[in-house]
C-alpha cells in the first residue's frame, strides 16, 4: 500500500519544497516511518491519508531543524531542476501562496482528500481547512485572472467536496 503512494507522495513533496532532492528525500524518510510505525496503523483507517500525516510531520520536524531550505520557484526554472509537470504561471501562483492554504489547496484539489480527511490529517478545524481552501482558490483565481462565474445550482468554479 505504502509503495503505491510513492508517486503521490513525491509530487505533494515536490509542491511543499520547490526542490526535487530534498521531496525524494522527504518521501523516502516518510515511508521509512512509515514501515517502522506500522505497528501504530489502525486497521481499517485511511492508510493514505497516514502516510500524507507522516510525511507533514516529516516536513515541518525538517524545517524546525533547519535542514530543509526552500528555492523559489522562479529559481529552479532557471536551473532547469524544478521538475514540475503543470503550467508554470500555475506553478508560480503556488508558490506565492501562504504555506497553509498551498497545503490545502495541494492535498484537496490535486490529491483529492475531503475536507474532514484534511482537518484529521492536520490536525485543525474542518472550518478552518475551508477557509484556507477558499482564501486559496480566491488568490489563485486572482493571480491566474480568472473571474470566476456561476452555475445553475449557485456553486463556485474550483468548488470541492466536503466530505
Amino acid at each position: 500500500m505504502a509503495l503505491s503512494q510513492a508517486g503521490s507522495l513525491l509530487r505533494f513533496a515536490r509542491r511543499l519544497t520547490f526542490d526535487p532532492p530534498a521531496a525524494e528525500d522527504l518521501v523516502q524518510e516518510t515511508l521509512l516511518r512509515a514501515w517502522r510505525s506500522f505497528d501504530q496503523f489502525r486497521g481499517g483507517s485511511n492508510a493514505r491519508a497516514w502516510l500524507f500525516r507522516i510525511l507533514l510531520n516529516e516536513f515541518y520536524g525538517q524545517g524546525r531543524k533547519g535542514r530543509l531550505t526552500l528555492v523559489p520557484l522562479g529559481e529552479m526554472d532557471r536551473a532547469g531542476s524544478s521538475g514540475n509537470d503543470q503550467k508554470p504561471e500555475i506553478a508560480e501562483a503556488l508558490t506565492k501562496l501562504p504555506h497553509d492554504q498551498r497545503t490545502v489547496l495541494m492535498l484537496g484539489v490535486v490529491e483529492g482528500f475531503t475536507c474532514r480527511e484534511m482537518s484529521d490529517m492536520l490536525g485543525i478545524p474542518m472550518g478552518t481547512v475551508m477557509s484556507r481552501m477558499s482564501r486559496a482558490r480566491q488568490a489563485m483565481r486572482t493571480q491566474l485572472g480568472i473571474v470566476p462565474r456561476a452555475t445553475t445550482l449557485g456553486q463556485k468554479v474550483l468548488s470541492h467536496r466536503e466530505n
